[in-house]
């Protein structure tokens, strides 16, 4: 399977409570210019779908702000929806971004799941594609995740079979585990390779000493920014 052949959706998470950065939303942090939620969304260039699970009322572009497109505006390719309950963790946030692009047609064959606090992400990103691209990771079925070079394995940065992710969703769901459940119970019937990124490019920002690490300031953000409450919380306590 070629790069450019690879048909996939991307789930990006975004909603939560950023409880750690005193309430300051992780997607509305700036490095280099840009969102933490415009590069993540950037990141997943060339999805055929790509839905932003998070608080529509906090997501930059909504009130005003730079970020993503506004309403009128966004194009139709991306999608918003919302986990129920609210702030419910990143398992039932899956699932609400996978039941989003089935109300639009059959799910593509793979779905790249995505943090959006992760600023670095695309070069995960990209390793992942070529890793997915060779047939024989692509004959597993079940996907590729990213792996830091000390083995330490990050699941909020894979690409997974659609068909396999749907029927986790479901099976948790059935056993009353989806909310609040974590994102590895989630995975763990999933066929996962595991896949060696890039030092760095799944650093995330879960505090303020995080973001300085990674030459991101409190101060360094842009104006109205602090009107948005909601930020992200993909690992469920953030």
């Amino acid at each position: 399977m070629q790069e450019s052949m690879l048909v996939f959706d991307a789930l990006i998470l975004a909603g939560g409570r950023s409880s750690r950065l005193g309430g300051v939303p992780k997607q509305s942090l700036v490095f280099q210019g840009q969102t933490l939620l415009e590069r993540a969304v950037a990141a997943a260039a060339g999805a055929r779908r790509t839905v932003v699970v998070g608080d529509a009322g906090s997501l930059p572009g909504e009130s005003g702000a730079a970020g993503l497109p506004a309403p009128s505006t966004r194009p139709s390719t991306l999608l918003m929806c919302r986990e129920e309950p609210r702030f419910a963790g990143p398992a039932a946030a899956i699932a609400a971004g996978l039941a989003a692009l089935a109300k639009g047609g059959e799910g593509a064959p793979y779905c790249l799941v995505l943090a959006c606090d992760m600023p670095l992400a695309f070069q995960a990103v990209a390793v992942l594609k070529d890793a997915l691209a060779r047939s024989d990771v692509a004959d597993g079925g079940g996907g590729v995740m990213a792996c830091s070079g000390d083995g330490r394995a990050q699941p909020l940065t894979g690409f997974y079979s659609t068909a396999g992710l749907t029927k986790a969703c479901a099976d948790l769901a059935a056993r009353n585990a989806l909310v609040n459940g974590s994102v590895r119970a989630l995975l763990a019937s999933l066929d996962v390779q595991l896949v060696t990124v890039p030092a760095g490019s799944t650093s995330d920002v879960d505090t303020w000493d995080d973001a300085a690490a990674l030459g991101i300031s409190a101060g360094n953000q842009r104006a109205g920014q602090d009107q948005f409450m909601g930020g992200t919380n993909v690992g469920g306590k953030s």
